[in-house]
């Protein structure tokens, strides 16, 4: 693997960690990546990484039967990841729980600074969910929308009540 192809795929785990959810101190921790097949074309800026693709950096992890990268002039387009159910985990900042996100499909867009999981969608930290099939992530303005993703989709949202201190 070229070292732009591996800077690539450290700019998508970056950008999916997002400065409002990932533990700061990610970014600096070693890359480690895992997958069956890389088919990587640096004229076009497509990487295809295939079977079992794990990757894993500081507490990022992401999980996906198929990731697939696009880059142009060595910046990262956009990543798609696809999986039955593709994963990603991460300790935020100042938190004791990791985000835990699954969805069948899961895309970024770098230049949006967006997410969106598609297809059996759920979000989870601390007890508190959040399901839908379709649940968009605006990384840059810290907002997220769900619903709309088939027909009859209902948006589920489960949130736990604080412990109440005690006496």
């Amino acid at each position: 693997m070229r070292h732009a192809s591996a800077l690539t795929l450290c700019l998508l785990c970056a950008g999916l960690s997002g400065q409002a959810i990932a533990l700061s101190s990610d970014r600096n921790q070693p890359m480690y990546i895992e997958a069956d097949r890389a088919d990587i074309d640096e004229q076009r800026g497509v990487s295809v990484y295939r079977g079992n693709v794990k990757i894993t950096q500081g507490t990022l992890q992401l999980t996906a039967a198929e990731l697939t990268v696009h880059s142009k002039d060595g910046d990262i387009v956009k990543a798609i990841a696809v999986g039955q159910p593709a994963t990603y985990r991460q300790r935020p900042d100042g938190k004791e729980q990791d985000i835990e996100a699954e969805a069948l499909r899961m895309e970024y867009f770098a230049a949006e600074e967006k997410i969106i999981l598609i297809d059996k969608a759920e979000v989870r930290q601390g007890g508190d969910t959040f399901r839908s099939d379709k649940i968009n992530y605006d990384i840059a303005k810290d907002v997220v929308n769900a619903g709309a993703g088939s027909p009859g989709d209902r948006v589920r949202i489960t949130i736990q009540p604080k412990a109440k201190p005690a006496p």
